[in-house]
């Protein structure tokens, strides 16, 4: 689905882009990516750490186009086609950590075993990839 018919059925809105709230999101992300791949923690922590990366870098892909979430958080990786031209393979498991992520959150039920961090963390770093080989976005 076009971002212009996600802003008509009301999941996303259209806002100006601001390049300090979008290089926020990239060096938030960047540092909690790193974090994540830090053994020594916990895989829960890692989890939510890799996750909040994901979020963040996804956010910013958004926000470089022009729009914010207007509800849902979630929707900033279903838009990861339209704004990164990133496939199924790399949004459905973002998709999975945010499931897992509210399951944890909203209901305690923790399912961060090693190898689900090791995808997430993957996944975001395909993310980060696909932000970095974008031009500088205008306005910055």
């Amino acid at each position: 689905m076009s971002l212009e018919n996600l802003v008509r059925i009301g999941s996303i809105k259209s806002e100006p882009f601001d390049a300090g709230e979008f290089q926020g999101l990239v060096t938030a992300g960047i540092n909690r990516l790193k974090d994540a791949e830090n053994t020594t923690l916990s895989p829960e922590s890692r989890f939510t750490l890799a996750y909040d990366a994901s979020h963040s870098f996804s956010l910013a892909a958004l926000r470089r186009t022009g729009y914010r979430p207007a509800n849902n958080r979630y929707i900033v990786f279903q838009c990861l086609q339209n704004t990164l031209g990133l496939g199924p393979e790399v949004w459905r498991v973002l998709n999975d950590g945010h499931r897992r992520r509210n399951a944890a959150e909203y209901e305690g039920d923790w399912e961060a075993s090693e190898s689900v961090v090791k995808d997430l963390v993957m996944a975001t770093k395909s993310v980060l990839a696909a932000l970095e080989a974008l031009p500088p976005p205008e306005g910055s």
